[in-house]
């Protein structure tokens, strides 16, 4: 059996890629992390709360890793570590999220959405919208009050959460 699909310590746990420091991968262990690396994610999570907070912000990486004390390559690297995504996906989706939220609503068009949740670019804007959710903009602002009438608020952001990392599938035209 090789290293990399071996139990750890008892645990149950697998690494099923091979550990090496080069793709980032890291022994599941049952020791304690590290003061720094403790350190470090304390401040992603800083970081991440403030995406969640000033989503309709202009955020770049640069001031992002600035914010956690890092270098902007060392802050991209240690966030995709640590949430599994960049922090430009994670604050795209965000973006997606309360924009799904507005348009669910109705009151606004799409443009006015796009700026509202603080996208600059229309295209941009409604090509990543279609990535999360798999229909455009307009097609889910049309669908979407039929699909979650009757659910409360809350419930309704539940259900209508978008995929991440390119998980949904476009629906066919007919």
């Amino acid at each position: 059996m090789d290293r990399g699909s071996e139990p750890h310590a008892g645990l149950g746990l697998k690494v099923h890629a091979p550990l090496s420091p080069s793709n980032g991968a890291r022994a599941v262990t049952g020791e304690p992390a590290s003061p720094e690396r403790l350190r470090d994610l304390v401040l992603l999570r800083r970081v991440r709360d403030r995406i969640d907070r000033e989503y309709a912000h202009p955020l770049d990486v640069e001031a992002l890793a600035r914010d956690a004390h890092m270098s902007a390559g060392h802050f991209s690297r240690a966030f995709r570590a640590a949430y599994g995504e960049s922090p430009y996906a994670y604050l795209m989706t965000r973006r997606i999220e309360r924009a799904m939220t507005l348009l669910r609503r109705g009151d606004l068009s799409v443009t006015e959405v796009c700026f509202a949740v603080g996208c600059t670019s229309l295209g941009t804007f409604s090509t990543r919208f279609t990535e999360l959710v798999g229909i455009s903009p307009n097609a889910y602002r049309r669908g979407s009050a039929r699909a979650t009438a009757g659910l409360p608020p809350c419930v309704a952001k539940q259900v209508t959460r978008p995929i991440r990392n390119r998980e949904a599938r476009p629906t066919s035209r007919t």
